[in-house]
């Protein structure tokens, strides 16, 4: 038997790397939010990893309370998530998937790309998705995970943003509202350069974005939380002192 992986977090996603873990041959232990992590950690204190498979709004309140003997043991996967969101919480060095797959309740997992991991529990995330017919590559350093997770960030925030306007597919976005859809992933480039204190190359991150839009171009821009991801635009723009006209005027319109 291969060594134990903790999952705090039962969601579709949860659900999709836990499938993935038992098929790997790891026995797998879930963490539901009625149970006390603490209590949990007395009795199962030395994990291969901990997966936190809760939805982004609740990753910093379940990081605040990681128990000590699991911090060096974590693996993340949320959407926007960024370096500075474990760093803040005293985390040094997680295992990160940005997960290009997506699972609805009643559905089949969704792929649009290979779904790049880095970190020190790399090979055991990757294995686990491959287990469940998911693609999943390792990146070579921090610099490509940056990348990466920008790349994730601009997509949904961009067609979740430009869809609260045009509605409808990514497919169409790009092929009917392409000025829109550029005019929005550039704001959210520079939010996201704020964010990480790093610079980008728009264009690049722009062709990653497109990339994602072609394996599933009837997939749909605007979910439920496309208002709280342009709040959380707005509210980051504002503590950089950026002007992010597009934004801002879709804010006006439909905020």
């Amino acid at each position: 038997m291969r060594d134990k992986i903790i999952i705090i977090g039962i969601g579709q996603l949860g659900g999709v790397f836990g499938r993935g873990f038992l098929a790997a041959g790891h026995p797998v232990f879930p963490v539901t939010r009625e149970m006390a992590m603490a209590d949990v950690a007395e009795i199962l204190p030395d994990p291969k990893l901990v997966l936190v498979a809760v939805a982004e709004d609740n990753l910093n309140p379940v990081l605040r309370q990681i128990p000590p003997v699991w911090q060096d043991r974590l693996g993340l996967l949320q959407n926007e998530l960024l370096p500075r969101d474990w760093q803040e919480q005293g985390i040094e060095n997680p295992t990160v998937i940005s997960a290009w797959f997506e699972k609805k309740k009643g559905t089949d997992s969704k792929v649009l790309l290979s779904s790049p991991v880095y970190g020190p529990n790399a090979e055991v995330i990757k294995a686990a998705m491959e287990a469940v017919d998911i693609p999943a590559h390792i990146l070579d350093n921090e610099s490509e995970l940056e990348y990466e997770l920008v790349r994730k960030n601009v997509y949904i925030i961009t067609i979740n943003v430009a869809g609260l306007l045009t509605g409808g597919t990514v497919g169409g976005l790009w092929e009917n509202h392409r000025d829109l859809a550029r005019q929005v992933a550039s704001e959210v480039i520079d939010i996201q350069a704020w964010l990480t204190g790093s610079e980008f190359d728009h264009e690049r991150l722009i062709d990653g974005m497109v990339e994602a839009f072609e394996p599933d171009p009837n997939h749909k821009c605007m979910g439920r939380t496309a208002p709280v991801r342009l709040r959380r635009a707005l509210h980051y723009a504002d503590q950089a002192g950026l002007a992010v006209p597009k934004l801002r005027d879709i804010g006006s319109k439909k905020l």
